[in-house]
């Protein structure tokens, strides 16, 4: 798994080559599977494929092309509605109820949650040989960017007012395959025993 983690990059070009529906099921239920607090599971997910509304997802995402080249893009969904649904709005304690802290504890919290079956998911597709990139520039509540666009990708993507496009990810088979170093902090620079600054 560390092999995999440390070899997985992000890829905006993409090949012709279509991904099996077997594979994209088993990314999805990757997802599913995420763990989730108070398994809440505060999330929905959209497999878009049609030329349309990757076109229109890509306008959404300031044209980003490669949102419009993937073969396949998962639109990740931030559900509001789910923490009511679980029963946790009924309990009176902030830390574990988050509504109790407001509307931007409550969107924190699920943005948090998303978080989980995202990593699965591009994980699961990198190790079916399947390349992938996070889009998080795009027009949405948190953005407030190209309101009158994203109240369209809603309504064609059937989300209710309490549902957040919170994320895409790209899939597909890399075009043309570059080996590049991941560069990431060292490891004394962002790991620490017992207090900030003591090596492990």
């Amino acid at each position: 798994m560390l092999d995999l983690i440390k070899t997985r990059k992000s890829v905006r070009k993409y090949s012709e080559k279509h991904i099996p529906d077997s594979d994209l099921r088993k990314i999805l239920e990757a997802g599913r599977l995420a763990p989730s607090w108070m398994n809440v599971q505060s999330w929905k997910f959209i497999l878009v494929k049609s030329e349309e509304n990757k076109s229109l997802l890509s306008e959404l995402s300031i044209g980003q092309p490669h949102v419009k080249n993937a073969d396949a893009l998962i639109v990740c969904i931030a559900d509001l509605d789910t923490w009511t649904k679980a029963g946790i709005t009924k309990i009176e304690n902030p830390t574990i109820n988050p509504a109790l802290q407001g509307e931007n504890g409550l969107l924190i919290r699920t943005m948090e949650q998303i978080v989980y079956p995202i990593s699965y998911m591009m994980l699961m597709a990198e190790s079916l040989g399947i390349s992938s990139c996070i889009i998080g520039a795009l027009g949405n509540e948190i953005t407030g960017t190209n309101p009158d666009l994203y109240k369209k990708v809603k309504e064609t993507l059937g989300l209710n007012d309490n549902q957040i496009l919170s994320t895409i990810i790209t899939l597909g088979y890399e075009k043309e395959p570059i080996n590049i170093p991941k560069t990431r902090k060292d490891f004394d620079d962002v790991i620490s025993l017992e207090k900030i600054g003591n090596k492990f």
